[in-house]
């Protein structure tokens, strides 16, 4: 994923946690905010140290961020995304949780419409 659509600073993730909307399940819980500037989309994660050791957390984080890149062309744009990765997400293979990630931004209709 490119580094122009991630997120890094906390007033960032501070204004999509307190002004955003969120969807979860199991695994996942993402919290959106629609902002007009962004020009396609900006993607942060956040994995707490409950879930594991640093090995653990940036290894869910590379798997996201893999995920997210695969499908950026389906995600509607001008909006920032955080995803917070629960313990369900751990032992899931990719597959499984490319199943997940796609399952939580579909109920958050945060997926663009495909034309039939």
């Amino acid at each position: 994923m490119q580094k122009s659509l991630r997120l890094r600073n906390r007033a960032d993730f501070s204004r999509v946690y307190r002004h955003g909307k969120s969807f979860a399940n199991h695994q996942f819980v993402v919290y959106w905010f629609r902002k007009k500037e962004v020009e396609k989309f900006r993607v942060g994660i956040s994995a707490s140290k409950k879930i594991g050791n640093a090995v653990v957390r940036n290894r869910m984080r590379r798997m996201i961020k893999e995920i997210v890149r695969h499908h950026e062309l389906d995600l509607i744009e001008h909006i920032d995304l955080v995803f917070i990765v629960r313990k369900g997400a751990l032992d899931m293979p990719y597959k499984d949780m490319e199943k997940s990630i796609l399952h939580v931004l579909r109920k958050a209709s945060l997926l663009k419409q495909k034309s039939r």
